[in-house]
C-alpha cells in the first residue's frame, strides 16, 4: 500500500496521507513522499491549487517511534553530510519557500508533533471538529521542529506560541480556531466536501493571481526591506494585470460574468 495517495480533481492536487493503522504516523517513506508530491505539484503548471489531509480518522499522529522504516531518502550521500535538514525541515521549506501555488491543510483528526508542523507550513488551514491537536514535543523531551517556532508564531503570535508549545495541551477545533491557528472549523460529516469545495474556490482564481499574491505575502512575512518589498508588489501587480488572465478578470468584471482563466 502506497504511503501517500493522489488525486486531481480539475486544477486541485489533494495528496492524502496514508497509514492511517498507525493514524498516518511519519516513517521515511511518507515523510519523503509527502514532501516529493509537493514539489512535484509545485512544477506542475496544470496544478493551481494543492490540498494536504489524512486518510481514516488522523492527519498525521507525528514522527514514528517505532522507527524511520527504510529509507527513501532522495538526497545523495554528500548533500546528506553537507546539509542535514532532512524531510521534517523540507516541509515548511518545500510548501512555503519553494512552493508559490496556496497550499490547503485539511486537518481531518489528530494532529501532533511533526504532523502539526506539516499543517502550519500550509498557507491556509481548515479543521474538523472533532480533530485535536497537541505541540507533543515536551512529552517527548524535544523542542519544536519542522518550522513550527516560526509558522506558529506567524500565525498566533509570541505569547500565546510559548504557551502552547510549553503547556503542551490538547486544543480543541474551536479553541484552535480562536487562537487563529486554522481560519474555519468544519463539521465532521461536512468536512471532505467544504475541503474540496474550498480547494475548488481557491482555483477559479487565476494561478497567475495566487502565485504572486504568495510570493509577495512570503515575502513579507519573513525578514524584509520594506522598500524592496514594495518594488516586488509594484512588479508583481504589473505582471499579474498584464498576463491574459489579468485583462480576461477585468474584461468579466465588466461584462458582469463569471472569467474564463487558463492560466496564461
Amino acid at each position: 500500500m502506497s504511503a501517500i495517495k493522489i488525486a486531481d480533481n480539475g486544477h486541485v492536487r489533494t495528496i492524502r496521507l496514508n497509514r492511517p493503522e498507525v493514524k498516518n504516523a511519519l516513517n521515511d517513506e511518507l515523510a519523503w513522499g509527502v514532501v516529493g508530491a509537493v514539489r512535484e505539484a509545485a512544477a506542475d503548471d496544470s496544478v493551481w491549487v494543492i490540498a494536504i489531509t489524512g486518510s481514516g480518522d488522523s492527519f498525521c499522529s507525528g514522527l514514528d517511534l517505532r522507527g524511520p522504516g527504510p529509507s527513501h531518502n532522495p538526497q545523495s550521500p554528500l548533500t546528506r553530510q553537507l546539509d542535514d535538514l532532512s524531510w521534517i525541515s523540507n516541509f515548511v521549506l518545500s510548501m512555503r519557500r519553494d512552493c508559490e501555488k496556496p497550499v490547503v491543510a485539511g486537518i481531518n483528526g489528530v494532529a501532533v508533533g511533526g504532523g502539526l508542523s506539516l499543517a502550519l507550513a500550509a498557507d491556509i488551514r481548515l479543521m474538523a471538529r472533532s480533530a485535536r491537536i497537541l505541540a507533543g514535543y515536551p512529552r517527548i523531551g524535544g523542542s519544536p521542529d519542522g518550522g513550527m517556532t516560526w509558522t506558529l508564531s506567524q500565525a498566533i503570535g509570541y505569547e500565546k506560541t510559548m504557551r502552547f508549545l510549553l503547556e503542551n495541551k490538547t486544543v480543541t477545533a474551536d479553541e484552535a480556531l480562536a487562537l487563529g491557528i486554522v481560519g474555519e472549523v468544519v463539521d465532521d460529516d461536512r468536512f471532505e466536501a467544504r475541503l474540496a469545495e474550498y480547494c475548488q474556490q481557491l482555483a477559479s482564481i487565476s494561478p497567475i493571481t495566487s502565485r504572486m499574491t504568495k510570493r509577495t505575502v512570503v515575502r513579507a512575512t519573513t525578514a524584509i526591506d520594506v522598500e524592496a518589498q514594495l518594488r516586488l508588489e509594484i512588479s508583481s501587480i504589473g505582471r499579474a494585470f498584464a498576463s491574459e488572465d489579468g485583462k480576461e478578470a477585468r474584461q468579466a468584471f465588466l461584462e458582469k460574468r463569471a472569467p474564463v482563466f487558463t492560466g496564461e
